[in-house]
């Protein structure tokens, strides 16, 4: 009996890794020599979105908590967050609950800097605070934007 097997002339060759998540950059704003970018869409915009900006003024620890759902899970497992996540988890009730106090601006500038971060956008903590202190829906809209373009790509 014959052995029909030929020899192995060459070795296994490495493979791509996967990569994982969407497309942070949706809309393909430009790139600065710096590595970083504007939004994608201005703080005012939020008014291209009236519903969400209705959320965002009047329950934006419900904003807030999706926002962060939505992030973590694009973070933790490179995907969007099935269902876009619960309406009230204990971020937003925490969120909700030290309003009062007015250290959920901290909640929401730390938030907004793990977006910027996340996408390569422009900007720094001082801005941060100053979006999220003067105009918190137009902010938690912009925030939410941008992980959705993200969410949308996949």
């Amino acid at each position: 009996m014959e052995d029909t097997k030929q020899p192995v002339s060459s070795q296994p060759q490495d493979t791509a890794p996967m990569s994982v998540g969407g497309n942070r950059n949706a809309k393909n704003c430009p790139i600065g020599s710096d590595g970083v970018r504007d939004w994608s869409f201005g703080l005012f915009d939020c008014f291209g979105r009236c519903g969400l900006c209705c959320w965002a003024t009047w329950c934006p620890c419900v904003v807030y908590g999706k926002n962060r759902q939505r992030l973590r899970s694009l973070r933790k497992q490179g995907t969007p967050l099935p269902g876009g996540g619960v309406r009230y988890d204990r971020h937003c009730c925490i969120f909700g609950a030290l309003e009062i106090t007015g250290y959920n601006l901290g909640m929401q500038i730390h938030t907004r800097e793990q977006v910027r971060e996340r996408y390569s956008i422009r900007g720094n903590s001082t801005e941060d605070c100053a979006m999220s202190l003067c105009c918190r829906p137009c902010a938690l809209t912009q925030e939410r934007r941008e992980i959705e373009l993200e969410e949308n790509s996949f």
